[in-house]
């Protein structure tokens, strides 16, 4: 909240608040684009507010000066990233915003696109219009890191995700769950707030998964599936085979026969070759930056054993989700272990245990 030496009022905090909650809600949503939030305020009521459209166009700005009904002649807006001041698919901004007459800008944090940074608060200002910055930073960088690694690397930000028992197993037969219904809306959301999913064609063929979003209402927004099998031995009868439809999946392979290939893509599924190491593993950094180049922004990893342990050998994962159950799992004749918790601790030494309510399971977040 706001302190004596705080340049911003109790009411901005709230109303950059609002424009954050906008942004985290299209979050993994808006393709390529950033997802942002924004609020038009005029004589302290809020006349209007907008995000960045599904896909990332219409922006923010232009939705929420096109949502209003009222006159924004001396308004204030509140936005979560520096409005763009370029000519892309769409006019900028900055251009509504001048057109609009709105008085004042606040912004939270400058755009790292080269294109806009630093450029937007010269162009409002020239035009008289009261520009300010720097409104819950801390909070809307964070929410940006994403985007930030994006533009930077040009590679997707990566999230694994595993789920383990009290005795750090991942799969014991005749147990289909691990961790409880509150956990698993945790993942689900996960599923929703990432553009795509990965896993790999062995924890395809055991657990058949449907990788869905299955939160209420959310169904429509579930990732596109990406898997890796190197001959393409993943089960044609599986539910992410028979479901393949243009575009919501992609299969990276190394060698298969020609009957083989024509099966898969005759499913509609995306196949795309790619190079192995010696050891027989895929070159993941150069499957990484093909996703970027199809529009891969945010990739979950809900990988097994193996695939998880390589990409915390090689620092894949940007942030790493582990869930673990109160219970214990027999250890008979089919269950798997999950070796990789050292990795984990040595290499993403940085870790949070959530604070939400998910019952007996606890779910720890590490970072690099």
């Amino acid at each position: 909240m706001s302190t004596k030496k705080d340049k911003f009022s109790f009411k901005d905090h709230l109303y950059m608040e609002l424009a954050l909650d906008l942004a985290i809600s299209r979050k993994g949503l808006t393709g390529s684009n950033p997802s942002v939030g924004c609020v038009i305020v005029k004589n302290d009521n809020i006349i209007s507010i907008g995000r960045t459209s599904l896909n990332g166009r219409p922006h923010a700005e232009y939705n929420a000066i096109n949502n209003c009904s009222e006159n924004l002649k001396g308004s204030k807006m509140y936005v979560t990233l520096e409005p763009c001041c370029h000519y892309g698919v769409t006019s900028p901004c900055t251009n509504s915003i001048i057109k609009s007459k709105i008085s004042e800008v606040i912004f939270s944090v400058k755009d790292v696109d080269k294109r806009v940074y630093g450029k937007a608060e010269r162009i409002l200002k020239l035009k008289d219009i009261k520009v300010k910055s720097g409104l819950l930073k801390k909070d809307i960088l964070q929410f940006y890191s994403s985007y930030f690694y994006n533009k930077k690397n040009k590679l997707p930000f990566i999230t694994g995700k595993i789920a383990i028992s009290k005795n750090n197993l991942i799969y014991s037969k005749g147990y289909k769950k691990i961790t409880n219904k509150l956990s698993d809306k945790l993942t689900h959301y996960l599923r929703y707030s990432n553009d795509s999913i990965m896993i790999s064609y062995k924890t395809l063929n055991k657990d058949n998964p449907r990788l869905n979003c299955r939160l209420k209402n959310m169904r429509n927004f579930s990732p596109i599936r990406i898997v890796l099998d190197n001959k393409l031995s993943l089960n044609t009868k599986s539910y992410i085979f028979k479901s393949a439809v243009k575009d919501n999946t992609i299969v990276f392979y190394n060698e298969a026969n020609k009957s083989k290939v024509d099966e898969f893509k005759k499913s509609k599924i995306t196949l795309i070759k790619s190079k192995i190491t010696k050891d027989k593993k895929f070159k993941i950094k150069t499957i990484m930056k093909k996703l970027y180049s199809l529009g891969s922004r945010n990739i979950l990893v809900e990988g097994g054993n193996d695939l998880t342990n390589y990409l915390l050998e090689k620092k894949i994962y940007n942030q790493f989700y582990l869930f673990k159950s109160s219970k214990k799992l027999p250890k008979l004749n089919d269950f798997r272990e999950f070796n990789g918790l050292k990795i984990l601790k040595q290499k993403y030494k940085n870790k949070k245990k959530l604070k939400s309510n998910f019952g007996k399971d606890t779910v720890i977040l590490h970072k690099i």
